[in-house]
């Protein structure tokens, strides 16, 4: 096997691998792309942990509403809840933004490769 067809062998096998990667952190995106959630993983990051009232205040929305913008987030693995006596804390799972971080490195290389690519069409 030739050393042209060996890197487009390894290229086609790590595209696979990320798009997978790309493919996982969809709900995650889906999670982040609403203003209200965004606005939660804000609340969350600067307060820790909190309760749904204190999520609630200030927001002009329901306890409902904001349950049900929590169990988004939870089923992307964004939040995990804990109970401490009749009270659901829930907290950010930081992980998660790393995740998100990391994905969007990814497609930020993958668009420098491509316009790499592309200037040295044009200038050759």
């Amino acid at each position: 096997m030739s050393s042209r067809s060996s890197r487009n062998t390894l290229r086609r096998h790590r595209n696979r691998i990320e798009g997978a990667e790309l493919l996982h952190s969809v709900p995650l995106f889906a999670a982040l792309g609403d203003t209200v959630r965004l606005r939660l993983v804000v609340r969350l990051c600067g307060e820790g942990s909190a309760s749904i009232s204190k999520l609630t205040a200030g927001t002009g929305l329901t306890r409902q509403a904001i349950a049900k913008h929590l169990c988004v987030m939870q089923s992307s693995g964004l939040v995990r809840s804990t109970k401490r006596g009749r009270e659901r804390l829930w907290q950010l799972n930081q992980q998660r933004l790393q995740d998100a971080r990391r994905h969007l490195d990814l497609i930020s290389n993958q668009w420098d490769a491509a316009l790499a690519h592309l200037q040295k069409l044009v200038e050759d």
